[in-house]
C-alpha cells in the first residue's frame, strides 16, 4: 500500500500516460466554461455513452451531468440552478438509455446483490432503481419543469439512447 496522503501512481499509471499523451497534443481552445450551445444533458454514468456524440456537439458546447440511471436528483437540480443563471443552459435534455443496470432490478436486489457479494449493507444508500424506465424519465421531466429555483424560459426535452443502435429515441411529455 502507499501513505494515505500520497497519490497512487501505480493504480492511475494508465490515466496519468494517457494524460501526458494528451499535454503533447492540447490545443487550448480558450473556452469560458459557459455551455456555447447553451444545453445542459443528464445521463448515465454507463461508459457506453458519449454524450457529445451522440448529439454532434463538441467540448464547451454542453454541461453534462451523469449518475446512474440519469435520474434528476436534488443534486442535478442543484447543478441546473447554477448552469441556467451563471453557465449559459436555456435547454436541458434529459437522455437515459437502453440496458440500464438501474432498470434491471428493485432498490432490493441490488442491496442484496451487494451485500452477497461484497459482504457490505448499502441500505442506507438509495439507489433510485426504475422498475418503468419511462414513467421514470416523465417523472424527472416533470420535476425540473416545476422546478421554481431555473432561470426562466428553460426547454426541458427527454429522450432514450439506444445503446444497441445509437439511436436518440425522442420522448414527448
Amino acid at each position: 500500500m502507499y501513505p494515505k496522503d500520497e497519490f497512487p501512481s501505480k493504480s492511475f499509471s494508465d490515466v496519468i500516460s494517457a494524460n501526458d499523451a494528451f499535454v503533447n497534443s492540447f490545443d487550448d481552445q480558450h473556452l469560458t466554461g459557459r455551455a456555447l450551445k447553451g444545453l445542459a444533458i443528464i445521463t448515465c454514468m454507463d461508459s457506453r455513452i458519449s454524450p457529445l456524440e451522440i448529439v454532434g456537439m463538441n467540448p464547451g458546447d454542453v454541461k453534462i451531468l451523469r449518475n446512474a440511471g440519469a435520474r434528476v436528483t436534488d443534486d442535478v437540480l442543484r447543478t441546473l440552478v447554477l448552469a441556467t443563471f451563471l453557465l449559459g443552459v436555456n435547454r436541458i435534455l434529459v437522455m437515459p438509455h437502453t440496458d440500464c443496470r438501474m432498470a434491471s432490478a428493485t432498490e432490493e436486489e441490488i442491496h442484496n446483490t451487494i451485500h452477497t457479494e461484497h459482504g457490505v449493507d448499502t441500505r442506507s444508500v438509495e439507489f433510485r432503481t426504475v422498475s418503468d424506465p419511462l414513467a421514470a424519465l416523465h417523472t424527472d421531466l416533470a420535476r425540473i419543469r416545476t422546478y421554481p429555483l431555473l432561470a426562466p424560459g428553460v426547454v426541458v426535452g427527454g429522450a432514450v439512447f439506444d445503446v444497441h443502435t445509437g439511436k436518440l429515441n425522442i420522448i414527448d411529455g
